[in-house]
């Protein structure tokens, strides 16, 4: 993953030849995924599982990458791919993505995408308004939930490690034991 240089508007962005789809877009910069590792994917799967368990039957649906989420507003656009997207205002889904807001969103953290999960997407995702964003590290075994504040910030983040159970603060009775997601 690396941003290519030259800042250019969305419209640039989408006259890209890019056959994979494989290419985000914030703030300017254009972002190429690489293929996730085992471990990567199968965090990814286990909590998919988890989450399809969990929403069944209710309001809001998760996706998983790759699924375009267009963030905009009259006067800036991106394209992101999260590992994880719950969606509960179902009117931006469309044939190919989602454009509006996620309640949740969910990084798995990989050595190529660290700071820019950290910085660019979380300042994004901030700005925008998703209520909750969860950061998992492969590596330590551990998740990270910020919570979206009253003052539009992000709280300093509920830490969980390996033996914990992840509570949502916006999912009331969402608990996810983090044994079952780092199971490898």
């Amino acid at each position: 993953m690396f941003p290519l240089e030259k800042p250019m508007t969305y419209e640039e962005f989408l006259s890209l030849d890019n056959e994979n789809d494989n290419l985000e877009f914030i703030n300017g910069k254009v972002y190429m995924l690489s293929a996730p590792s085992v471990i990567h994917q199968t965090i990814v799967t286990n909590l998919s599982t988890e989450l399809g368990i969990y929403f069944k039957g209710k309001d809001c649906r998760h996706f998983v990458a790759p699924f375009d989420v267009i963030f905009q507003n009259q006067f800036e656009k991106h394209r992101v791919q999260p590992d994880l997207t719950v969606i509960c205002d179902k009117s931006g889904l469309t044939e190919n993505n989602y454009i509006g807001i996620p309640h949740l969103v969910v990084e798995v953290l990989s050595p190529s995408t660290s700071s820019k999960d950290y910085i660019e997407k979380m300042d994004l995702y901030m700005r925008f308004g998703v209520k909750e964003y969860w950061i998992i590290s492969p590596k330590n075994k551990t998740v990270e939930i910020f919570s979206l504040q009253e003052s539009n910030f992000y709280s300093e983040p509920t830490l969980y490690s390996k033996d914990d159970i992840v509570k949502s603060s916006i999912f009331e009775d969402l608990s996810i034991g983090l044994k079952d997601i780092f199971n490898i």
